[in-house]
């Protein structure tokens, strides 16, 4: 496919008029939208800013990709854009951007669009082509400037085959051979852009290299077992997990796709001349920037998050499909098939979620040889009553266990290093972390999770509407981040240890107010906000309903203060009243189609008015009126 016929001239916009970061979005996104290319532009806006969370696609000298995969396009469109004086977009090198190139790919987008679109990131780190863009006055003469540049691309291309397709000298000792992983959370433009700028700069610096690119049309360029022992160095760019335990032995150093763009000449420099620690399957670890790597609680936050994660699909189905039961039960009698139907297979989802849990966060620490010990110490959490919290233990304590083996080990023959994991890592593992949490881990938090249990039960009506005031509050105050999550987590755990669900009606309150308080202040406060803004805001009342709190994203970017702050107190009301009432909700998730299952559902939907209406009228007084222009004064 031809770049071309993804950049689309009517949607260009060659004098872009926005001068803020979601401004700029917002401009580009219309004209998509006005184009027909997207069906919903809120859906589309969620998953552009959903990308700029991770990193940003300010990917410095002047440009900026901000781009999205999702189900809100109708056909893959390449939005090219234009501002004169320049927007601070959060670039990497902190400077203006005054070229973008805002990507929406469909869900299905096939082999040819992702080709065309790692062609157009690939483009883009040619510094000539990028002031030829800037200094280009319409749209045509964009269109004139990329056909040119792909024909030169596509025979450079062929050259490059027939290279490496000819027969060569051995180059063992004449230069230095390198080889790099790139890869980005949605394998779009930063994977082949890196890719790209690695191949450039080891052509100049005489270094032969070979670049294997984890993007969204799969593994390309794939390295063999030929390419790594033969590599003097290994690079990974990447955002995301790749596969390491390949380069056991070799140096490695492990740096973010953002270096694999911006510092191209210190990467293969340093891979070349060995300086990187030796990656070991062990559990070593090539280098890392301080930034990747983060504090402890950084990691232990990620450790965690993989577990919780990978948990809540079989919370929120086993869990709704038992309410239901209960509900079915209410109507026909526990001997009903449909009850035990329904019962039955969410039960035994629901029997999954420790085991699960510690599974997956051990899995994070120490990869694959983690898991196993780790889904067998939840289990052992369950049938000792340690429940939750003994299930978060299991979890770390196989990690920790599985990278204390690793090192142990570190010193054997490497004749034996295929018995590691398959022999050495599930045996000592299970065993270490079995007798532990058999012996003391599984007891100790057994009686935690007693004490827990009946403290929470013997809450007095006061004491019990101050915890639901903080946990709904929580889940207001990063709208899906850490405090949100702990919240949850802290929830889900009551919940599946008692089954008593009068937290999860105070979260779900919590986490249901701040999206449905922007949508109903949009509505009654409309000098408030501008017009994208009145659109996207009314999707808030479905997402709120549904409760997915992550609706009220974008607001909160935009206007952080105004929005957080309204948003906690009317949850953090909502969440305090749910417990003033003795709301239960014996359902993890589901908002607004699983309150029939409460107890009290009229009082919940009550609480969460008053919630909701006390966070909108604080935010709708709070903001500033829009300007003509549709700014904030």
């Amino acid at each position: 496919m031809n770049i071309n016929d993804l950049l689309i001239k009517d949607v260009m916009i060659m004098d872009l008029q926005s001068t803020t970061k979601e401004g700029v979005i917002d401009e580009m996104i219309a004209s998509l939208k006005a184009n027909d290319r997207i069906n919903d532009a809120d859906l589309f806006k969620k998953g552009i800013m959903h990308r700029e969370s991770l990193t940003s696609t300010g990917l410095g000298d002047g440009i900026a990709m901000p781009h999205a995969k999702t189900t809100a396009v109708n056909e893959a469109t390449v939005l090219f854009a234009k501002s004169t004086n320049g927007v601070d977009y959060d670039s990497l090198d902190g400077q203006p951007a005054h070229l973008f190139f805002m990507i929406a790919a469909p869900e299905g987008a096939n082999d040819t669009h992702l080709q065309a679109l790692a062609n157009l990131s690939r483009l883009l780190i040619h510094p000539d082509f990028v002031l030829s863009l800037k200094e280009a006055k319409s749209a045509e003469e964009v269109r004139s400037l990329f056909a040119a540049a792909q024909e030169v691309q596509e025979k450079e291309a062929a050259a490059e085959i027939e290279e490496t397709t000819s027969p060569s000298l051995d180059q063992e000792g004449k230069k230095p051979f390198v080889i790099a992983v790139t890869a980005c959370p949605t394998g779009i433009a930063h994977t082949y852009m890196a890719e790209d700028a690695l191949k450039k700069k080891a052509a100049e610096m005489g270094v032969e290299i070979k670049v294997e690119t984890n993007g969204s049309d799969g593994i390309k360029n794939k390295l063999t077992a030929e390419d790594i022992k033969r590599a003097d160095g290994v690079i990974i760019a990447a955002d995301k997990k790749v596969e390491l335990a390949r380069f056991d032995g070799k140096p490695v150093l492990q740096r973010p796709v953002s270096d694999g763009i911006r510092k191209t000449e210190e990467l293969i420099t340093k891979a070349m001349n060995k300086q990187a620690p030796i990656f070991s399957s062990n559990g070593e670890k090539g280098e890392s920037n301080e930034e990747e790597s983060g504090t402890w609680i950084n990691r232990v936050y990620k450790d965690l998050m993989n577990g919780i994660s990978t948990m809540l699909p079989f919370v929120i189905g086993g869990g709704i499909l038992m309410a239901i039961s209960f509900l079915v039960e209410s109507f026909l009698g526990d001997t009903n098939s449909l009850f035990l139907f329904l019962n039955t297979v969410g039960s035994n989802a629901f029997n999954f979620l420790i085991p699960i849990l510690a599974g997956y966060i051990a899995l994070s620490i120490a990869d694959r040889p983690g898991l196993m010990p780790g889904m067998v110490g939840g289990l052992l959490a369950v049938n000792s009553n340690a429940g939750f919290l003994g299930g978060l233990a299991a979890g770390f304590l196989a990690g920790y266990t599985i990278l204390a083996l690793k090192k142990a080990l570190n010193g054997l023959p490497k004749s034996l290093n295929g018995l590691k994991a398959i022999l050495f890592y599930p045996i000592l593992g299970l065993l270490i972390t079995g007798a532990l949490m058999f012996f003391i881990v599984g007891p100790i938090f057994a009686t935690i999770n007693l004490a827990m249990i009946t403290f929470l039960e013997n809450l007095g009506t006061a004491n019990a509407v101050i915890l639901g005031t903080l946990l709904g509050g929580m889940m207001a105050i990063d709208m899906g981040g850490p405090f949100n999550k702990a919240a949850y987590a802290f929830s889900i755990g009551i919940f599946t240890d008692t089954g008593d669900g009068s937290l999860m009606a105070a979260v779900m309150a919590g986490g249901m107010v701040p999206p449905l308080a922007i949508a109903l202040a949009s509505t009654f406060f409309k000098n408030k906000f501008n017009d994208d803004e009145k659109k996207s805001a009314v999707t808030n009342y479905v997402m709120g309903l549904s409760f997915i709190t992550e609706g009220a994203i974008p607001f909160a970017a935009a206007d952080p203060l105004r929005t957080i702050g309204s948003s906690v107190v009317g949850a953090a009301i909502a969440g305090g009243l749910t417990q003033l009432w003795d709301i239960t909700i014996p359902a993890p998730h589901g908002g607004i189609f699983v309150v029939a299952l409460s107890n009290h559902w009229f009082l919940f939907l009550v609480a969460l008015a008053i919630g909701t209406i006390i966070s909108a009228v604080i935010l709708g007084l709070w903001r500033k009126p829009v300007t003509a222009e549709g700014l904030l004064k």
